[in-house]
């Protein structure tokens, strides 16, 4: 059973790589242990864009830690799911400590080492593209003139990607913004990143360089590669995980949780499940960054069409709550925008990008699953104290604490509050709302 200084216990972890392939051993362990252990409920958090093991855990020892207090007379276990996913090393997470690379004052290098090496990570055999969009980000060189090479090389990573994976709706695919002009392309992120920033920040009323939204270009090539993988390791790898732990400890209640493109895994996990599972009791997004059509019959813009997940959530013995938060600016900002780039010149950020965008392009996270007849729609608090239904699908405001982070990502990583935590419990009716257990 691993042990990476949890706070909580009994932990186990379950490693999948790029195509959804398991760690064979720590499968094994967990599906000979959890009965040992006395588990009668499993909760699984599958993380979002970590780079690493060690900001994975650090995520679920944070996140765990007050649920044993939470549910003193729950039979807890506890899995944390890592997969091969990425986060730039500029994108703030609340509470964290900061790298001694991100602590360095500005100016700095555009990329910096911890982002590199994450970046050869993610695009194995391409270290000579990512050097040289490395260079260009620092150097900038011949103006906005340079920038359709730049989208060149953003674009080689994308084309060498092939087209494993699947997207959330019929129109969900590869986003729009890859196959524009790189130079309107990084103008529109430039007009929102300097939206984002607070008051007095920017000395001036100059119009932003369009090289500022280059970066941003380049972090939704990465973006859109860990939202293809997180789908396949969920269908692929912890659907049938979760179908083989049903056969071994028939009686241990399963519930996902999932942040950011953890998710995305969890929902397409509701899809890898072998035919009569049962044993998922509960499915909690936190930031949810997949569309909010995913589990959508019938598209509203198409009709004709359905969302990759339509009617997954039926094979949930529970609800699916899936949390949302204003505040989230890579949700509400920028996946509407890379998803479809607006054609319009107003720098806008948040919500007014929602606005001119309309809805077809929203994710989960900023304003909840969307098209699916019977949906509710709480706030935290109602959702804690008896409103939660027992089954379908929940949407729950939580920007009364999702709401602190900077540019570019907002409040989107801030997702550790024993308020999230005690949601999860009352989804999968581990504890009683309005009451600890």
């Amino acid at each position: 059973m691993a042990d990476p200084g949890t706070s909580v216990t009994p932990y186990w972890e379950l490693t999948f790589d790029a195509d959804g392939d398991v760690d064979g051993p720590e499968r094994d362990r967990l599906l000979a242990q959890v009965t040992d252990h006395g588990v009668r409920d499993l909760i699984v958090f599958a993380h979002g864009w970590n780079n690493d093991r060690s900001g994975a855990t650090a995520l679920y020892r944070r996140f765990f830690a007050p649920l044993p207090e939470l549910a003193p007379k729950a039979r807890l276990g506890y899995v944390g799911v890592i997969w091969p996913s990425m986060r730039f090393s500029d994108e703030p997470i609340p509470d964290f400590p900061r790298s001694a690379v991100e602590a360095v004052p500005l100016p700095r290098r555009a990329l910096p080492k911890d982002t590199r090496r994450a970046l050869l990570e993610v695009f194995p055999r391409h270290t000579f593209v990512l050097n040289e969009l490395a260079r260009m980000l620092d150097e900038r060189p011949d103006g906005a003139e340079g920038l359709p090479r730049f989208g060149r090389w953003v674009r080689l990573l994308l084309d060498a990607d092939g087209r494993q994976g699947e997207a959330d709706t019929d129109e969900d695919g590869e986003p729009a913004v890859f196959g524009l002009d790189p130079v309107t392309a990084c103008e529109q992120f430039a007009e929102a990143l300097s939206a984002l920033e607070p008051p007095g920040a920017a000395a001036g009323f100059s119009l932003p360089n369009p090289w500022d939204g280059a970066k941003e270009l380049l972090r939704q090539a990465t973006y859109y590669r860990m939202k293809r993988r997180a789908g396949m390791v969920g269908e692929r790898g912890l659907g049938p995980v979760v179908g083989k732990l049903a056969e071994a400890a028939p009686d241990v209640r399963v519930h996902l949780v999932g942040h950011s493109f953890g998710g995305r895994l969890v929902a397409f996990a509701l899809r890898g499940l072998p035919e009569g599972v049962r044993s998922v009791k509960s499915v909690t997004l936190l930031q949810g960054a997949f569309s909010h059509y995913a589990f959508a019959a019938r598209l509203p813009h198409a009709p004709d069409r359905s969302g990759a997940l339509k009617d997954r959530q039926r094979r949930i013995d529970g609800p699916l709550v899936c949390c949302h938060s204003h505040f989230d600016a890579a949700l509400g900002t920028f996946y509407p925008l890379a998803s479809r780039l607006a054609g319009d010149d107003r720098a806008c950020a948040g919500d007014e990008i929602a606005a001119v965008l309309g809805p077809r392009w929203g994710a989960m996270g900023h304003d909840g699953v969307q098209a699916v007849p019977d949906t509710a729609r709480l706030n935290l608090a109602a959702a804690l104290n008896g409103s939660l239904p027992a089954s379908g699908c929940v949407n729950v405001d939580a920007a009364a604490v999702v709401r602190r982070g900077g540019a570019p990502s907002g409040a989107h990583s801030d997702i550790v509050h024993p308020e999230l935590a005690r949601l999860v419990l009352v989804a999968g009716r581990i504890v009683a709302a309005g009451r600890i257990a």
